[in-house]
């Protein structure tokens, strides 16, 4: 067996289970394998980087499908808690439509400055997606929004808006950036590299 296709497996296992979740969800109800197939993404998610790293197979393609494939997922869980909580997310309009906005300003500031959309990784993207796990198993196993929801939809916009610093910072795309002081030391090396380059 090869390892070092671990972790594009566990990539592509999100991709994969996503429909799968919102097929779930398609008659206004999930089952309790909503729930299990949700961690077992979620989980899939921790482990792919780590295990990259440790092979030292971690690398711009691998992040941008990590990043897409969290796109894909929880766009189909937004739609799968549509399906069976619209009231809810009705009753939460002002946080949800918080964070959506600050994403969207997230894609266009990417896709403007880069033409693809960031692969930072950041601590604050790895604090939303705990609070987002928090948020979906409170909301499709107990039927519970609250302070779960709020916490993820502040944690989310945070995130956002430290990504979109980073992207106005960093002068060309860069993948697994930490945080915004991460980004402002790389911007220096690389302005620095510049500069020699251009002596």
């Amino acid at each position: 067996m090869n390892l070092t296709l671990i972790p594009s497996g566990l990539v592509m296992f999100r991709f994969l289970i996503a429909p799968f979740l919102l097929w779930d969800a398609w008659d206004g109800d999930t089952s309790i394998w909503f729930l299990v197939g949700f961690t077992a993404a979620f989980l899939s998610d921790i482990f792919d980087g780590i295990i990259a790293r440790r092979l030292g197979v971690s690398n711009a393609k691998l992040r941008q499908a990590d990043s897409w494939a969290d796109t894909c997922l929880f766009s189909c869980i937004f739609l799968s808690a549509w399906l069976g909580y619209q009231d809810i997310l009705i009753a939460y309009y002002l946080p949800l439509l918080m964070v959506i906005f600050a994403q969207i300003v997230w894609w266009i500031v990417n896709l403007i400055k880069y033409g693809k959309p960031a692969s930072y990784h950041t601590y604050s993207a790895k604090f939303w997606g705990i609070t987002l796990f928090i948020a979906i198993v409170a909301l499709f196993g107990f039927n519970y929004a609250g302070i779960t929801l709020w916490l993820t939809c502040i944690a989310g916009t945070i995130y956002s808006i430290e990504e979109i610093a980073m992207t106005l910072i960093l002068p060309v795309w860069t993948y697994d950036v930490l945080s915004i002081f991460h980004a402002l030391k790389i911007r220096q090396q690389q302005l620095q590299t510049t500069d020699i380059s251009t002596v």
